[in-house]
Parts: C-alpha cells; sequence; structure tokens
C-alpha cells in the first residue's frame, strides 16, 4: 500500500522535531548541572549549552530563565538587558521617541516624578501650549504600563523576567525601572505564595521552587564584598534590601533636583553629595548623573573648579555624555581658557559625527539619553559656527588672557592669605592623587572597564590641577606686584608727609621771631630806639633796664615834656 507524500512529510517533521527536543533536553539538562556547582568556570560552560539550545528553540522558557540567571550571576548585566531589553518599561514607553529624554542642561528634565508639577493637559503632543521636546512621566505610569501587559504572559513561569531584569537594571542605573521590576515581581510571587497556601498564615515572600536558582547575592553584592553564603540570605531577603536601597537613591536624588530647581544650590550639592560619597556603592551610570547634576549645581554657585572636576568624573564614568562635553567647554570658556576649551568642542563635533552616522544615538538601545536624535543636526551645525568662531579669538592672540580669579574663587584685589587657603582647599580636593578615589564608590557594570576609566580620571585630574597651579602663580604674582606698588605708595606718602611737617615747623618759627617796626611818635621812637640798641648789644641787659630807677625817669619826663627830644645813653644799666 502507498504511503501519502503528505504523511511522510509530516512524520519527518515530527520526527525533527522530537529528535530536535531530545537535545534541548539534554543540553537544558547539563547546563543544570553546571550551574549547581557555582563555579564560574562551569556557568560559562553552562552559557554555551544554553545558546546552543535556544539555537534550536528560541522561544524556550526554561533555557531563557536559566541563561538570564546565569548572566546575572556572572555580573554580565548588560547582556540581560540586551536579551530582555523588550520588558524594560521605560524603554517601552518611549518607543516613539527611540528611547531618549531631551534636556537642555536643566535638572527640570531628568525628574521622573512631576506630573503634579506639570500643568494638566490631555491634549496632543503637537498642541501649541506644550514643549514638544519634554517628556515626562512617573513610576505610577510605569507601574500601570508594567501590570497592563508589558509582556502577556502573566503565568507563574514568566514572573522571572521581573525579579532578574529588575536587579540587572538597577546595577544599570535604571532605577525607576528597577524599582517597578522589583515591585511587580514581589507582589506578583507573594500573589502565588498565598494562592498555594492553604493552611498557612504565613504572607511572606517566596520564589517558586520549580527552577534551580542561583545565589543572585553574589550579583547584588558589591565588588569589593565577597559573595554571600547561600544558606544565610534567601532570595526574598536580597530583594528587599535592594529595594530598599534603590528608594533611598531614588529620594536623595529627587530631593537634590529640587533644591536645584529652586535655586537652593548648596542644599542641592549636599544632597548629590550623600549619593557619590555614600557608604554603599552605587551604579556606574547613576552616579554618572548625580556627577553631572552636582557639576551643574556647582557652575550655578560658581565653583568652577569643582565644575570642571565633576565633569571631568562623568567623563571618566562615560566618555559619550553630551551634556558633560558641552558644560566642560562652556566653563573653561568662561574663565577664557579658549585652546582647551576648543579641544573638548572638537570632541563633541566627532561624537555629534558618530551619531549622524550610526544613525542612532550611542550606547545600547535601553540607556538614557538626554537629547532626542532629530536634534543632533542642528547642534551639530551651531557647534561647527562656534568652533570657527573661537579660532578667530585665538589665533588673534586671546590665549593668554586666562581668569584664574574665577577658577581659584576669588575677588580682584583679594590678600595672600585668601589666595593660599583657597589654594590649599582646591589641592586637597583635585590633587591627582585622590583622582580615582571616587572608583571605590562606584559599582560597575562591567569591570574590564576599570583601568580605561582610571586612566581618564587621572589624566584630567592632572590637566585641571596644572591649571589649577598655573593660576595660583599667575595671582600669586599679581599680589606681589600689587604689594610692592602698595610699598612704594606708603614710602612716597611718608616722604610728602615729611616735607610738610618740615614745611609747617619753618613757618612756626618764623612767625614765633616778629620784625622791628619802622613807624612811631618821637618819644616813643626814642625809647624804642633805646630799646633796640640795647637788645641789640645785650640780650641779657636788656632783661634787666626798667629794674629800677623808674622814677628817675619819671621826673626827666615831667621836666622836659613831650616836644622836646630826650638825651638818652647809650649804656646799661646793672642790677
Amino acid at each position: 500500500m502507498a504511503v501519502s507524500p503528505c504523511l511522510s512529510v509530516n512524520d519527518q517533521k515530527k520526527h525533527w522535531w522530537l529528535s530536535n527536543r531530545k537535545v534541548v533536553d539534554k543540553y537544558i539538562k547539563d547546563a543544570r548541572s553546571l550551574i549547581a556547582t557555582h563555579e564560574q568556570s562551569e556557568i560559562v560552560s553552562a552559557l554555551n549549552l544554553l545558546d546552543a539550545a535556544l539555537a534550536i528553540s528560541p522561544r524556550i522558557e526554561v533555557a531563557l530563565e536559566l541563561k538570564a540567571r546565569s548572566l546575572l550571576y556572572l555580573r554580565r548585566f548588560k547582556d540581560v538587558a540586551d536579551l530582555l531589553q523588550d520588558y524594560i518599561p521605560s524603554l517601552k514607553m518611549s518607543g516613539d521617541d527611540s528611547g531618549s529624554v531631551s534636556s537642555d542642561n536643566s535638572s527640570q528634565h531628568l525628574s521622573r516624578e512631576r506630573i503634579k508639577l506639570l500643568p494638566s493637559n490631555n491634549s496632543s503632543s503637537d498642541s501649541p501650549g506644550r514643549d514638544p521636546s519634554f517628556k515626562c512621566f512617573s513610576i505610577s505610569e510605569l507601574k500601570k504600563k508594567v501590570m497592563a501587559g508589558l509582556w502577556k504572559n502573566c503565568e507563574k513561569e514568566g514572573q522571572w523576567r521581573y525579579l532578574v531584569l529588575g536587579q540587572a537594571c538597577c546595577h544599570l542605573g535604571l532605577m525607576e525601572d528597577a524599582m517597578v521590576l522589583l515591585q511587580t515581581g514581589k507582589r506578583l510571587a507573594s500573589a502565588a505564595f498565598r494562592r498555594e497556601s492553604v493552611c498557612r498564615s504565613d504572607d511572606s515572600f517566596s520564589f517558586p521552587n520549580s527552577i534551580t536558582t542561583l545565589d543572585i547575592s553574589s550579583a547584588t553584592a558589591p565588588p569589593s564584598m565577597p559573595p554571600r553564603n547561600p544558606t544565610f540570605f534567601s532570595e526574598s531577603e536580597n530583594i528587599s534590601q535592594l529595594l530598599s536601597h534603590i528608594k533611598l537613591l531614588i529620594r536623595r536624588r529627587t530631593a537634590a533636583i529640587a533644591a536645584l530647581d529652586a535655586g537652593l544650590f548648596s542644599e542641592a550639592i549636599r544632597h548629590f553629595s550623600k549619593i557619590v560619597d555614600g557608604r554603599r556603592p552605587a551604579p556606574q551610570s547613576f552616579l554618572a548623573e548625580c556627577y553631572m547634576q552636582r557639576a551643574f549645581a556647582y557652575k550655578a554657585a560658581g565653583r568652577i573648579a569643582e565644575s570642571i572636576s565633576d565633569c571631568n568624573k562623568t567623563l571618566a564614568l562615560d566618555p559619550t555624555c553630551i551634556q558633560a562635553l558641552d558644560t566642560r567647554a562652556s566653563l573653561l570658556e568662561t574663565i577664557r581658557c579658549l585652546p582647551d576649551c576648543l579641544h573638548d568642542l572638537e570632541h563633541l563635533k566627532l561624537l555629534y559625527n558618530t551619531i549622524l552616522r550610526d544613525r542612532k544615538l550611542p550606547g545600547p538601545a535601553w540607556k538614557r539619553h538626554y537629547v532626542r536624535y532629530r536634534e543632533i543636526l542642528g547642534k551639530l551645525c551651531a557647534l561647527t559656527t562656534k568652533i570657527q568662531q573661537l579660532k578667530q579669538r585665538v589665533a588673534s592672540g586671546e590665549t593668554g588672557n586666562v581668569d584664574y580669579y574665577a577658577l581659584i574663587g576669588l575677588r580682584r584685589g583679594c590678600s595672600r592669605s585668601e589666595l593660599d587657603r583657597a589654594h590649599l582647599l582646591l589641592c586637597l580636593r583635585h590633587k591627582p592623587d585622590k583622582a580615582t578615589n571616587f572608583i571605590e564608590r562606584c559599582e560597575f557594570a562591567d569591570e574590564r572597564d576599570l583601568d580605561s576609566i582610571k586612566d581618564r580620571a587621572k589624566m584630567s585630574a592632572l590637566l585641571l590641577y596644572r591649571l589649577l597651579q598655573k593660576g595660583y602663580s599667575s595671582v600669586m604674582s599679581t599680589i606681589m606686584d600689587e604689594e610692592a606698588a602698595e610699598k612704594q605708595r606708603k614710602k612716597a606718602s611718608a616722604a610728602l608727609q615729611a616735607a610738610q611737617a618740615a614745611a609747617i615747623q619753618v613757618q612756626q618759627t618764623q612767625h614765633s621771631n616778629p620784625k622791628p617796626e619802622h613807624e612811631a611818635s618821637p618819644v616813643s621812637s626814642c625809647n624804642n630806639k633805646s630799646k633796640n640798641t640795647t637788645t641789640n648789644s645785650n640780650t641779657n641787659v636788656f632783661q634787666g633796664v626798667f629794674c629800677r630807677d623808674l622814677t628817675v625817669v619819671g621826673n626827666l619826663l615831667s621836666q622836659v615834656g613831650f616836644n622836646r627830644p630826650l638825651t638818652v645813653k647809650y649804656e646799661a644799666l646793672s642790677c
């Protein structure tokens, strides 16, 4: 009896499916045994087996879960996000804008809880009273997106996506996404546990034991800490601790951004410093964002050196940060350090050209950007014009007129003690030996980037330190010149005062010796002549002329009268 060709084809497909199914099951079984050893080399081998299984059956749920948990155990968070990027809430919501959020160097665009602060407007994005470049969403919107069907499979075998992807998002700096995913996963697991509980009153959060899970506590721990004992902390406790840490960081950042928007720059700096100087390490991209925002606060407060230092740290953690390059270039232009400003602008221009060439923003699709792709062309044209203007200024000889007073943060005419104090503080903060200290408080998404980050941080810190030393020398020479000029002025003023005092003394001497009178009466003239002669001959005798014989003089005057001359002996009478 002849066999139908249609049946033979179906049998072949069935045989092919069964054989491949057996191969996939064998790969998964071997991968489970390798993962159970908790050795990194064995887990890497298990990943190869899981990749082979997924190549045969790309949608098998068990293989996907094992691969995601293995990548999380190996701290390959970027690979986890790439594997499950379709389930990241913020990426799903901003898919129409290519996953980017615009910003004009203002912290207002970085807040995620702005719904109540903005006017309610249910009109379309093209309405005239609304800024089309601004996109705002809140945590509640993320929760709605997740709960309403971020992925359609809501059964128990799909709950692992929330927990694994939430942890990966936390280590990648996507704090809002991580909080929403972890809270949702925890809530769903608790609900599933309550449904399964019949006679238990314990309502605690738990995971199903349908699959062998990895010790994710080692993945959530900082790199400096050794892997924790899986029997000491359960997965639920690790998730709870991670959630509390995420909420703390979000609260502090929200308070800092609110203070920055309100103009309280010192308060914003204090809140951002709590994040970057915290005891527990924070994710790399989250720290880069906080450093960038603190640089804005320092710039608004007039502390240019600290703002440049934070821009350097941001660029060390994220070399493709457009905001950091633009801000540092504007700061260098403010203090008229034109060559370094041109260097940053040329780097920014190269980054714009790379974006236009690749037709996408730098980094993976889930990376958060604060500029739209369609804005790049306009920014590039404006940047080219600005570079040409700066080159003309450099050619005209404006390179040596750097405002070191603004760099150090001093007023013109400051004293030597003020300069020494400001210079000492800046040297203690920005010493090149301490340039890599912030790396100890950073949790890296990929440990292979550590060496390059250290090199960038040391180089930028050394350039800033040299600029500060040059500024100190320049300001000190100016102060010394002013002090020398002040000494010359004081010396000239003292000489002038001495001359004036001598002139006054001469005038007083002349007034103390009056000249003799030329006109007098006949009798008085005779008396004056006798007095003057006696005074000129002997001053001592003049004092005793009229000491006696006053009655004789009176008798003589009464005898001769006043109209006849009186004979006077030019002899002095001794007492």
